[in-house]
């Protein structure tokens, strides 16, 4: 019998299965890990946009996740959409005597198509309860703007930093050239910078996948350097064999990389 590294995640449910909870639960498992999935939020979604979400109780991840904490490890952790507030808080309570645990948080705050996954107080629970917490988080442009109130990529890291967040990880994915620019951003450091070939528009979920890979690699052990590298690579594979779901963005396939996958057609 053997085991695999546990990553709990806990995020927002799509129906379109492109992303949410069943992207971090595909990119987790492709890459060697046990998924430990608590859903935050029940969204009505497809390819195109989200159009509605709404909150599980908080009393109920809590019980979920005290329930799991007594029975299995946990050797990482990732959040996604988050759904309320009050769950932000539940969550960085339980997190509070567990700050050895790696914690990738997406700060998830809105959809591709413009749908809003977070209002004003679930943005400033985030800020001040989980993102002090994390060991990276991961907006793309258009979150790290919101949250910094600033447009310049590298000036919206740094005042996230000096409000508390140990890493920030800015995403290209929603930017435009040749390349997505990934790039980390920690206290004392210069920047470190990723780049993959951009492969035409956006991918609905490519963000999840990148976070819940991040997840992934520190479950296994891997420094955030190492785990980026990985996660990366992970993704770049899954975007260059896009599914067609639905009438809005492909899907990056996840199962791209696993032997004898079949390439989407």
């Amino acid at each position: 019998m053997y085991q695999r590294p546990h990553v709990l995640i806990v995020a927002g449910l799509d129906p379109s299965g492109g992303a949410g909870i069943q992207a971090d639960i595909q990119a987790v498992t492709a890459l060697g890990c046990h998924p430990l999935p608590v859903v935050s939020c029940l969204t009505v979604q497809d390819t195109c946009n989200v159009y509605g979400a709404d909150a599980i109780a908080p009393e109920l991840i809590v019980r979920q996740l005290e329930c799991l904490a007594a029975d299995v490890q946990i050797h990482a952790i990732k959040t996604g959409a988050m759904g309320s507030a009050a769950i932000v808080e539940a969550l960085a309570r339980f997190l509070a005597d567990r700050r050895e645990i790696p914690l990738v948080v997406d700060p998830v705050i809105k959809a591709a198509g413009g749908g809003d996954l977070a209002d004003d107080a679930l943005v400033e629970a985030m800020k001040q309860y989980l993102f002090p917490l994390a060991d990276v988080i991961t907006p793309n442009g258009i979150e790290l703007a919101q949250l910094a109130g600033l447009d310049d990529i590298g000036q919206a890291a740094e005042t996230l930093i000096s409000q508390g967040c140990p890493a920030v990880l800015a995403t290209g994915g929603h930017g435009t050239g040749p390349k997505i620019i990934n790039q980390l951003f920690r206290p004392a450091q210069n920047a470190s910078r990723w780049a993959i070939i951009r492969r035409g528009g956006e991918y609905h979920g490519s963000g999840c996948t990148l976070a819940a890979s991040i997840a992934a690699g520190r479950a296994k052990g891997l420094d955030l350097d190492t785990a980026i590298d990985e996660a990366q690579r992970f993704v770049a594979t899954a975007i260059d064999s896009p599914m067609k779901v639905g009438r809005g963005q492909p899907v990056p396939d996840r199962a791209a990389s696993l032997p004898g996958a079949t390439p989407a057609q």
